[in-house]
């Protein structure tokens, strides 16, 4: 089943990613430590790895991982800090930069990008699911049912739909989800408790559908997903 969805989304990642253009290694960065703070790897106030892992772990030069830092230092994003128990650390008011540099329009794009393809993985995987995989992700979708802190309930949002597209496409596809979210997180606002809480209904939707191999049904749950506001 990995085999058929690579084929649905390879020409899609043959552009990586993106409305316009693909990423730029410092975007990419950006973008990646973005989701980060998102997922809590690194909170406000706390220090990010060593320039050398950064690298590693996004496969670019170390020169442009230093630059893309620098860059967001500038931006208000990250504080450098000098001497022994220095470093680069995510600002402490990093939620308040970033809400200047929200850009609903492209964030509108993204999101569409990403709906393309999780509705591409979904028709493609419906009803071939190991049941395991579809266990990993009902057992975030219960937690999130549980969980009370805003932060934790955007954590597990995002966990949920980067565990989707890894169970139905693959770690590449995983990492494509991931560049789609990482950039969201810097150009749209955080969505309220409510509004994750009501998109979690659509979740359960989803795996019930894919479970019962019903693609119509488990493709409409990924469109209203992206249609709730919490206010219904």
């Amino acid at each position: 089943m990995a085999k058929a969805a690579g084929k649905f989304v390879s020409g899609v990642l043959d552009v990586r990613v993106l409305p316009g253009r693909g990423q730029t290694g410092s975007e990419l960065v950006r973008s990646r430590i973005a989701l980060r703070v998102r997922l809590r790897s690194e909170a406000p106030g706390e220090r990010l790895p060593d320039v050398g892992v950064l690298a590693e772990e996004l496969g670019i030069g170390e020169i442009t991982v230093r630059r893309a830092l620098e860059g967001m230092c500038q931006d208000g994003l990250l504080d450098r800090r000098r001497g022994r128990s220095g470093g680069t650390f995510v600002a402490q008011d990093w939620d308040t930069v970033v809400a200047v540099m929200h850009d609903p329009d492209e964030a509108a794009s993204l999101d569409a990008v990403h709906a393309l393809l999780e509705c591409g993985l979904v028709s493609h995987a419906v009803g071939e699911v190991p049941q395991d995989r579809l266990d990993g992700l009902r057992a975030l979708v219960d937690e999130l049912d549980r969980a009370d802190l805003p932060d934790r309930l955007l954590e597990l949002e995002t966990r949920f739909h980067l565990d989707l597209a890894e169970a139905l496409g693959g770690a590449g596809i995983r990492e494509f989800a991931a560049d789609l979210l990482g950039r969201q997180c810097l150009l749209l606002p955080a969505p309220t408790p409510a509004v994750v809480r009501a998109r979690n209904r659509h979740h359960a939707d989803l795996l019930d559908e894919l479970a019962r191999g019903a693609m119509a049904p488990a493709v409409a749950a990924v469109k209203a997903h992206r249609g709730d506001t919490g206010t219904a």
